[in-house]
């Protein structure tokens, strides 16, 4: 009597697995398979609005269906409440203005027109040298020479 003993890969044929083609997928697991869910504000008003109409089976069934945790849904209510109540708190119309940033800007401008006078007279200044100079020079040399006189 002669048995034929298949090759596993033969086996996996002719149950119904896939062709003897397959290959094996990495057993290498990263080391994270997802990053955290990110919740837009807009999906978690309406997830919070929807939870809250519903009863107690149905908020189960609820968060089963979206794959969330209650403990999601307490944070996004004091995230919600604690929003509307800054929201709230904040005076309307335009933010008051920092007397810092308001002085430091009036500073800014005084330097920068300062900077330009004291650039201004520094050339007064080379200017009337250079005309004293001049009109020094001017002097000596058109003054008539005397007997006797130094200069």
């Amino acid at each position: 009597m002669d048995t034929k003993i298949m090759q596993s890969w033969e086996g996996r044929g002719d149950a119904g697995a896939m062709e003897s083609s397959h290959i094996d997928p990495d057993p290498e697991v990263s080391a994270r398979a997802r990053p955290p869910r990110r919740y837009s504000a807009k999906y978690k008003a309406r997830v919070l609005a929807e939870y809250e109409g519903l009863s107690k089976g149905d908020k189960g069934a609820l968060l089963r269906r979206e794959g969330l945790y209650s403990s999601l849904i307490s944070e996004w209510r004091r995230q919600r409440d604690r929003g509307a109540l800054e929201a709230l708190a904040k005076a309307s119309g335009r933010p008051s203005a920092d007397p810092l940033e308001g002085e430091n800007a009036r500073l800014r401008r005084d330097n920068e027109r300062l900077g330009v006078e004291l650039d201004k007279a520094r050339k007064v200044i080379e200017v009337q040298g250079k005309l004293s100079a001049l009109l020094e020079q001017l002097a000596t040399d058109s003054a008539p020479e005397r007997a006797g006189e130094t200069r």
